[in-house]
C-alpha cells in the first residue's frame, strides 16, 4: 500500500480506504477461487495494483469517460483504475464466469458505483468506449480484431481514443503492423525492478460507424 501512496500522493481518504480494503478482499476471495497466483497474492500492490495504475501515468481519464476492460480476469486493470477515477465509467468483461464472480464481489465490497461487469466474450459487447484497456490477453493483431467497432468517435483526452495495453518484453515484431502505436516504458514512472520490462502500448483506433 505504501507503493500506491508514494506514486499517487493525491488520493482522498475514501480512495485510500478502498485501496487498503482491496488487499483484504482479494486475499479472502483467492482462497475460494484462485484468480491471482499464490506467488503474486502477497505482492498484489506491486504486481497487480500498481501495474494496473501504470495506465493512469500514461493517460488520466476524464469524468464521464467510458473505459472497456477486456479479459479483466480478477479485475485488473479495471478495479484499481475505477478507484483512481471514480467519475469515469468502467465496463469489465471476461468470458470466465468464476473470475467475473470475484470481480462483482470485490467491486461491491469496495462500494464502487462506476463499475459494470459482464460475463461474455468481448465480441458480443455492444457500445463505444473512449479507451479499451487490458493486460496482455492476446497478441495485438488478435486484440484489435476483437474490439473492432468499439471506439467512440469523439476524442476528449490528450491521447487519441483507442487501446491502452499493458505488455512486457520486446514488442517490435508484434507492433510491426501498427505504425501509430506508441510504447511507454513503465520503468520511467516506477523505479521497482519488476517494471524494468513492463510497458503500456497506446494504439489509436478510428471510429467505425
Amino acid at each position: 500500500m505504501k507503493l500506491i501512496k508514494y506514486y499517487f500522493s493525491d488520493l482522498d481518504d475514501n480512495q485510500v480506504l478502498q485501496f487498503e480494503k482491496l488487499n483484504e478482499l482479494y486475499q479472502d476471495w483467492n482462497l475460494k477461487i484462485n484468480v491471482v497466483s499464490r506467488k503474486d497474492i502477497d505482492e498484489i500492490y506491486l504486481r497487480h495494483v500498481l501495474h494496473s495504475l501504470g495506465i493512469a501515468k500514461v493517460q488520466a481519464f476524464k469524468p464521464g469517460a467510458s473505459i472497456l476492460d477486456v479479459g479483466t480476469g480478477g479485475g485488473f486493470p479495471g478495479i484499481p483504475l475505477a478507484i483512481l477515477f471514480p467519475e469515469t465509467q468502467f465496463h469489465l468483461v471476461d468470458s470466465i464466469g468464476k473470475k467475473i464472480k470475484v470481480v462483482e464481489e470485490v467491486s461491491e465490497g469496495l462500494g464502487l458505483k462506476n463499475v459494470k461487469v459482464t460475463n461474455d466474450r468481448v465480441e458480443n459487447i455492444d457500445g463505444q468506449y473512449d479507451f479499451i484497456v487490458s493486460r496482455a490477453v492476446a497478441q495485438m493483431e488478435t486484440f484489435v480484431r476483437w474490439v473492432k467497432g468499439k471506439i467512440a468517435k469523439k476524442s476528449d483526452h490528450e491521447l487519441k481514443n483507442g487501446i491502452l495495453y499493458l505488455k512486457g518484453g520486446d514488442l517490435t515484431e508484434e507492433l510491426t503492423l501498427y505504425k501509430t502505436a506508441k510504447i511507454y516504458d513503465l520503468k520511467d514512472y516506477f523505479k521497482e525492478e519488476f517494471y524494468d520490462t513492463k510497458k503500456v502500448v497506446h494504439l489509436p483506433l478510428k471510429y467505425k460507424g
